[in-house]
């Protein structure tokens, strides 16, 4: 279970998290949503470690993310920000194998190759393993992120917006593996997605973030209705069911 408690991050003015205190469920996918500067990546990346909060407490499995060592912690978590830079020259097969890093320290065995090799597959990317992360579509390159996080092979995955530059194919096909790791795998999947018809779609619980606070937090069922989605995003959404599941007609 992640368990956030009183938590804060402050920046100049009103931006940043207030007081955020949630429970997210174990091996489900949670998706956070709201409008920008609602403070969805801010919570995530506080949750994960990457800001230092201002006050509060998360615990992750039973570790306690402010004080725990980093090495344990990347055993148990893994993060994939919203934007990813390297100033260095990689092919996808490397950068997979970075996941591993945790595990192996740079000393890949058997086990290690087989988590990199499963990674690359469940992500499509074997035709691009030798290729070089600078010779790569936008789309490409995030599919060859996530795959390193997948070798990382940790109980809880964090992702902030996934589905950046992925077209509809690949979004679609991010969500069913992600889908698939919760089902078949039992992992504890934590996400920040702008399109609340995948979060209708694929999540098992939703947060809903406003002005840095959360308004909202249940199933998609109770979230994906106009009377909220009207209140977080200040607009009027229609909400229709197609075979059995809600979807958000947002642009009329």
């Amino acid at each position: 279970m992640i368990e956030v408690r009183q938590l804060s991050k402050r920046y100049i003015g009103n931006h940043g998290i207030h007081d955020v205190s949630l429970k997210l469920e174990q091996g489900a996918i949670t998706s956070f949503i709201g409008p920008n500067g609602a403070g969805k990546s801010t919570l995530l990346s506080v949750i994960s470690r990457l800001l230092p909060m201002d006050q509060g407490s998360v615990h992750i499995g039973g570790l306690d993310v402010s004080r725990s060592d980093s090495r344990e912690l990347a055993k148990a978590v893994s993060i994939l920000k919203q934007s990813n830079e390297l100033n260095v020259k990689l092919t996808v097969g490397e950068l997979v194998e970075f996941g591993r890093f945790p595990h192996s320290a740079g000393r890949l065995n058997a086990d290690d190759r087989a988590r990199v090799d499963e990674a690359i597959r469940y992500m499509g990317l074997e035709d691009l393993r030798g290729k070089y992360l600078d010779n790569l579509s936008g789309g490409q390159r995030q599919r060859a992120f996530i795959a390193m996080v997948l070798a990382q092979d940790t109980e809880y995955i964090l992702l902030d917006e996934p589905l950046n530059n992925l077209d509809l194919k690949h979004s679609v096909q991010m969500m069913k593996v992600l889908r698939r790791l919760t089902d078949e795998l039992g992992k504890t999947i934590v996400l920040v997605l702008h399109d609340i018809n995948f979060a209708a779609a694929y999540s098992d619980s939703i947060v809903a973030l406003k002005d840095g606070r959360v308004v909202h937090h249940g199933s998609a069922d109770e979230i994906i209705v106009p009377d909220v989605l009207r209140g977080i995003y200040d607009i009027d959404i229609p909400v229709h069911v197609v075979d059995g599941r809600k979807v958000c007609v947002y642009f009329r």
